[in-house]
Parts: C-alpha cells; structure tokens; sequence
C-alpha cells in the first residue's frame, strides 16, 4: 500500500516533468526529472527488499537474513560478500565505517564476523533508507552497542567520526556510496588522521567512471597505498600512512 501511495504522486509529477522538458529549459528539467527518476526507483527498492528479507528470514538468525537477501537481490551479492567476508575475518577490525548502508546486507556481513569488541559505523544519507537498513541489522539479532547508523552525507559523518571512535583509527573502510565521493573522502579520512596504520579500503564499484579519480590517484602513490585483489569491482587498498599500530590483545 504504501508504494502504490508513493507511486501516484510520483507520476504525477513525472507527467510534469515529461511536458516541461519540452520547454527552453528542456535540459535543466532533464536533470530534474532524472533526479526524480532514481529517487524514486531508490526508495522502491528499498522498500521492496526490506519487505522481502523481513518476511522471509529468520529472525535472530545473521545467515538466514544473508540467504534472504541473496534469493533477492542486492548491490554487493554472495561472490562479492565472500570476498568481503574473506577480508573481514583477516583483518579482525575493531573499527569499521561503512559508508552506504543501503539494505543493511553488507553490515550484517560484517558485523557477524567482528571480534567481541568491534564496532561497525555505517553512514547512509537517505532517513528512510537508513530506517530500513537497521531494521534489517536488529533483525538479524544484532545489538546496538555492536553498531550505529548515522544519517547524514559521508562528509558529515567523516567530520564528526573522533566523537564516535575517540582515538581509535579505522580498521577497515567499506566505500559503497557515490563513487565520485571517494577520492574525496578518503582524502578527509587521511587528513583527519582517521586510519589506523596499515588501514584495508574497500571500494564496491571501483570500474565504475565514478571511481577512476581514487585509482588514479592511489596507483599514482605505491609508498602510501597497496592496491590489493580486485572481485567484480569490489577492491581492496591498503593504505600505509595512517596512525601508530594498535596494541595487541
């Protein structure tokens, strides 16, 4: 019900939009009316999956709510969440940021295979999305102590992450948002002091034309950055610039 709500609107003023593209200010109503577009098609999507896994997975149950997901569909998928796993369980981090929540798929992912005392920080702009997205991750039997979802840009979130992680550095970053915010924001993370030494930066999407100014500009600097194995667009950096090494447990 409520989508077919959200849909009359929408196509009311996707009506408009059609007619006034036909205007002198035919392109600027293109960009508008595009905006529109995957605005919409966003919040449908996540409104759908979120309905799906939540009514089909076990609750309290991580691997089901996974297995749910994957009988959908989602951005980063099995092959690439084995990846992800892969590296999670390597690096054992204590301190994660996400940025793009989305569903909450790759969170769920991530925070099953934290140690006892790891965190995750997963950052989404848009409020219903963000509802959903953690929804998803109590649902799948996690506490709150164990993650917070900010709603707000990356931008934001990178500026206000010493009152979350005090002087802990990241661990492990997972980029999933804009692509074309990533060269962007991981500079803010370095200029920050935000990484940990020897910090692991995912990036979903790294072919994507977004992405080509941070593979330029770490394959450019071999002393700072490892560009590591790379799984249908999902790479692995490792940077080297960041703050002293963590103590050992």
């Amino acid at each position: 019900m409520s989508l077919l709500v959200f849909s009359v609107p929408l196509l009311l003023v996707v009506a408009v939009m059609k007619a006034l593209s036909r205007s002198p200010l035919s392109a600027l109503c293109r960009q508008v009316y595009s905006g529109i577009l995957k605005l919409s098609h966003r919040k449908v999507c996540v409104s759908s999956t979120h309905a799906f896994v939540f009514s089909n997975c076990t609750h309290g149950q991580a691997q089901s709510v996974l297995l749910t997901f994957d009988l959908y569909s989602t951005n980063i998928g099995p092959q690439k969440g084995a990846f992800l796993d892969e590296i999670v369980a390597r690096e054992a981090p204590l301190r994660v940021l996400e940025l793009g929540t989305h569903c909450g798929y790759a969170s769920v992912r991530i925070l099953r295979l934290l140690p006892p005392s790891g965190k995750l920080l997963t950052v989404e702009l848009d409020p219903l999305t963000a509802d959903r997205g953690e929804e998803i991750i109590l649902v799948a039997g996690f506490k709150n102590q164990q993650f917070q979802v900010l709603t707000c840009s990356s931008a934001e979130a990178i500026s206000s992450l010493h009152s979350h992680t005090g002087n802990d550095g990241l661990d492990l970053v997972l980029m999933d948002h804009d692509p074309e915010l990533y060269l962007q924001d991981l500079l803010a993370l370095q200029r920050g002091n935000l990484l940990s030494s020897s910090c692991v930066v995912l990036i979903n999407r790294a072919l994507t034309p977004g992405a080509r100014d941070l593979l330029e500009h770490v394959t450019a600097r071999p002393q700072s950055f490892s560009v590591g194995r790379q799984l249908h667009g999902l790479m692995e950096i490792r940077c080297h610039t960041g703050m002293s090494p963590k103590p050992q447990n």
